[in-house]
């Protein structure tokens, strides 16, 4: 045999060993997930991992302008509705647009594949719901995650459910919209969690307000913003900086979990007070006034318009070994210049830094005075502008011989 024979038996093995790996049998009813690799004016075509690729009606994925929703490339979950020992295999993303029969029905309970049904009429415990051509029946129960608003509001409305039971060979069909919003809530959790960082911006809605802070829902999970986190000043009510329903930014200031990793074990700390600091456009040459709240030994804590920062004890300009508590006093005025902000908020200032930006400002006064002048003049004139000038003692003429000779005369007269 041939080094190219050789060659060709491994290309063949390894070809066959894929088309085995690929060969898995799809059973109807099972949930798939794959990658479109084509799109036809009937057809997407998605490679599911089996021998031939799976296809799906190219008007399960349109929204209802007609919009294809989905490209190449792009994965997908869905159903086998059919496999491949009955003509090819078929996927099933959602049952309802057209006709459903009861196998329909069965396949949608079996699996969970959505059904996409209209809302026509409601009763005392829930909603009327077609599922293509089969009456469905909504529990009031299972509408929404929490308690349903008035039901009359969602006449004529189409959502998306999951079947609970089926009964008298299709004739009692019981569905659920809250199942299929669980589900969504879940999955937007686990994506919430890999953007759960420290020092991360998020955006929420306000869900309660209590009197030591607000609670913000951040879409499945959510964080508590203390009250000393709502704003740059002091907050006596979180009520009056923040109400139920409001959209809020807020900044991830730790994320703790519990032993369980359940979406409830989970603790969330939050800040507004930091995105607004971050707002504010601040210029490391600037001025603020500000009042010392609180003295320790390794600083002291001082509130401005920026927010509540600290002092350290190498920027109170203190002597060497000094101690800021024999030195300064709560609610004593002072000014600060911002060193830095941390990523999570956090300020730092410095009353030291205070004279050289001030020094540094004068300068470039003076220089730009200087400058605006046709020229700078003689060293006499610069010197005259910075030294005050003295009393001048006018100088008399020096006397002759004879005018010394008669004061002496008369002198002795």
């Amino acid at each position: 045999m041939t080094a190219q024979d050789d060659d060709f038996a491994a290309l063949f093995a390894n070809s066959v060993a894929k088309d085995t790996r690929r060969g898995r049998q799809l059973r109807s009813g099972e949930r798939v997930e794959g990658t479109i690799v084509q799109i036809t004016n009937e057809w997407v075509f998605v490679d599911v991992g089996a021998r031939s690729e799976a296809r799906v009606l190219r008007d399960e994925l349109t929204d209802a302008a007609g919009k294809l929703s989905v490209g190449v490339g792009d994965t997908l979950r869905a159903t086998v509705s059919r496999d491949e020992a009955h003509g090819g295999i078929e996927l099933a993303v959602t049952l309802g647009r057209s006709s459903v029969t009861n196998a329909a029905l069965e396949l949608a309970l079996q699996s969970g594949t959505p059904v996409e049904g209209t809302v026509t009429g409601t009763n005392k415990g829930g909603l009327e719901v077609d599922v293509g051509d089969t009456r469905a029946f909504c529990p009031a129960s299972q509408v929404e995650l929490g308690p349903a608003r008035e039901l009359s509001g969602y006449v004529g409305q189409t959502y998306f459910f999951r079947v609970l039971e089926l009964r008298d060979r299709g004739r009692s069909v019981v569905i659920s919209r809250r199942a299929l919003l669980q589900e969504e809530r879940e999955q937007n959790i686990r994506t919430l969690r890999d953007r759960l960082s420290v020092g991360a911006e998020i955006d929420g809605i306000v869900q309660s307000v209590q009197s030591y802070g607000a609670f913000v829902d951040l879409g499945g999970l959510e964080g508590l913003v203390h009250v000393s986190e709502l704003s740059d000043t002091r907050v006596e009510r979180a009520s009056d900086v923040v109400s139920v329903g409001e959209p809020v930014r807020v900044c991830v200031l730790s994320v703790e979990e519990g032993v369980s990793g359940s979406s409830k074990d989970i603790r969330i700390a939050l800040s507004l007070r930091s995105i607004r600091q971050r707002e504010q456009p601040t210029r490391v040459q600037d001025i603020f006034p500000g009042k010392i709240v609180k003295i320790t030994a390794s600083g002291v804590l001082v509130d401005t318009t920026l927010g509540r920062g600290l002092v350290p004890v190498s920027e109170l300009g203190l002597a060497p070994g000094g101690d800021p508590r024999r030195t300064f006093t709560v609610d004593q005025d002072v000014r600060v210049v911002m060193l830095a902000r941390e990523p999570s908020g956090k300020l730092r200032y410095s009353i030291r830094g205070v004279a050289n930006v001030e020094e540094r400002g004068n300068f470039t006064t003076f220089a730009q005075q200087r400058s605006g002048s046709a020229s700078f003049g003689s060293l006499g004139d610069l010197l005259r502008d910075l030294v005050p000038a003295r009393a001048v003692v006018p100088v008399s003429a020096p006397e002759t011989p004879a005018v010394t000779t008669e004061r002496k005369r008369r002198r002795r007269v």
